[in-house]
């Protein structure tokens, strides 16, 4: 079939296999260069991650540490993700083909490569990762193809979570807490100013955004692992956050959403406690902003995003998930404090050169200025390649098949 992109709101409802193939590929290309860099050589002596879980690894930030941890560390992956399988007549998600993509590409190079080393192992788990059954299905491959897990990357980014005890459904929300916020928005797809004005959260609301986004299902992926003794030495956990500048912080950080993370925050100290009896340690990587499906939702993010994506470009800063993975295992990963539960990948966003010139165009961006004061085709450009979209040397008038299957 000729798949096109069909947009509605913040999500595409259509993703191309070809085009995902060729955003996979480019960063595994950029990976490969960076491998033999002096940084990435520069290791110590307890850098030694073998078997990788990736809770989340088929989008962002979570399959762009699939791929620096299978090319960098030369480790084995693992990955557990929710993602919507082909149909007759409807595409796959995005991260189906994602997931398809690197696992085929991974296969062909190790082919290719002339060299004695046993093949590594590369394999899903498609199911709801908070629920015991896809916990349960993971032990059980670890167990047969790994053996243990040396590091735990966590970056889940879902609307709803169904608690494992309880059955209950919780729904979480992005919405400041106190008072209504008003703001300027961005209609990404008009390209026009729209005035956001947001209600405050209800507790009961808060709590859900917590319940679905905040540390728990992270503590339960350890304590499951855990008890199965299948937690290697020196073993080390990692999940992904954000902060944010005072420009979103009335809806972000000081938001629902900041609420989940700042309780992901204090379960990574609890993990850390648990952890101590066996050398292993949990860590919080505070990420920069980037485009992903989750950020789109976000209200003030998509404007925010195309000003600091025309800040950052202008100063040779910018970053996507793939350069911040790279750096995160490069050099943010090597001989960090051990008393310093947090690593700040959002340093060169948070700059305060950068931030000062973001203010200032969030404070004078106007309808008439917009294209020329903000990276909008940037923004724009980077949603439809989460979605196969858009990428050069990709034949979107060619017949595709869209029905790639995953070997489970």
């Amino acid at each position: 079939m000729i798949i096109k992109p069909r947009v509605r709101g913040f999500i595409c409802t259509t993703s191309h296999p070809k085009g995902c193939e060729k955003n996979v590929q480019t960063q595994i290309d950029y990976v490969k260069s960076q491998k033999h860099s002096e940084k990435h050589l520069d290791k110590p002596d307890n850098f030694h991650y073998k078997n990788v879980l990736i809770i989340g690894g088929s989008t962002g930030y979570g399959l762009a540490a699939r791929i620096a941890a299978a090319y960098l560390l030369e480790a084995n992956t693992l990955n557990v993700c929710l993602e919507k399988p082909p149909k007759e007549n409807k595409t796959a998600s995005a991260g189906w083909y994602n997931t398809y993509a690197f696992e085929k590409i991974v296969r062909e190079d190790e082919q290719g490569e002339l060299n004695s080393k046993p093949p590594s192992s590369h394999q899903s788990v498609l199911g709801d990762a908070f629920s015991n059954q896809t916990k349960e299905e993971t032990i059980k491959v670890i167990k047969e193809k790994l053996g243990s897990i040396d590091l735990l990357i966590y970056s889940l980014a879902a609307p709803q979570r169904k608690d494992p005890t309880t059955g209950q459904t919780y729904k979480s929300v992005l919405k400041p807490i106190g008072e209504a916020v008003k703001s300027k928005g961005i209609d990404v797809q008009t390209g026009q100013l729209t005035e956001l004005n947001i209600p405050p959260a209800s507790e009961e609301e808060i709590k859900s955004t917590i319940k679905v986004m905040g540390g728990e299902d992270w503590q339960l992926w350890i304590d499951f692992l855990k008890k199965e003794n299948l937690l290697g030495k020196n073993f080390l956990t990692i999940a992904f956050s954000y902060i944010g500048p005072e420009v979103t912080k009335a809806v972000y950080r000081d938001g629902t959403i900041g609420r989940a993370k700042i309780d992901l925050e204090e379960t990574c100290s609890a993990i850390n406690d648990q952890l101590s009896g066996i050398g292993g340690r949990a860590l919080v990587s505070i990420n920069k902003a980037i485009v992903t499906q989750a950020a789109a939702a976000i209200p003030i993010l998509p404007l925010y995003l195309s000003i600091l994506y025309r800040v950052m470009k202008s100063k040779a800063l910018h970053e996507g998930c793939i350069e911040q993975m790279t750096r995160l295992i490069n050099e943010k990963l090597k001989n960090h404090p051990m008393e310093e539960n947090k690593i700040f990948l959002d340093d060169y966003e948070m700059r305060e050169e950068v931030q000062n010139e973001v203010k200032a165009i969030w404070q004078s961006v106007t309808n008439e200025n917009l294209k020329v004061v903000t990276d909008l085709a940037g923004y724009q450009d980077d949603f439809l390649n989460l979605f196969g979209f858009g990428l050069e040397d990709v034949d979107y008038e060619m017949d595709v098949e869209q029905e790639l299957m995953l070997k489970i």
